[in-house]
């Protein structure tokens, strides 16, 4: 049988766990990039630039980290942020 999806509230736990872990496990680019799509997911996008900034930092060249990042950025209110995440982006396909 398949697994239900998440609803809001586990994600928020998920979420709040992944952060907790990542406190011991700063170095986790997999851990980041999860509590990256997490906060996605629930429309966080600090948390979600954030973590997606520490996994692109940790491993530059992981693809899922520095897609993950740009779009982030890209969805940023911050003109700054749309610019480095349209950059990020540039590279990425060039």
């Amino acid at each position: 049988p398949q697994a239900q999806p998440l609803n809001e509230e586990e994600m928020a736990r998920l979420a709040l766990g992944l952060r907790t872990r990542l406190q011991n496990d700063a170095g986790n680019v997999e851990g980041w990039l999860m509590l990256g799509r997490t906060g996605m997911v629930l429309g966080n996008a600090g948390t979600a630039t954030g973590a997606y900034a520490n996994a692109y930092r940790l491993d530059p060249k992981n693809r899922d980290a520095a897609l993950g990042y740009a779009e982030a950025l890209t969805r940023s209110s911050d003109p700054e942020d749309n610019r480095r995440g349209g950059e990020l982006l540039r590279r990425l396909v060039s």
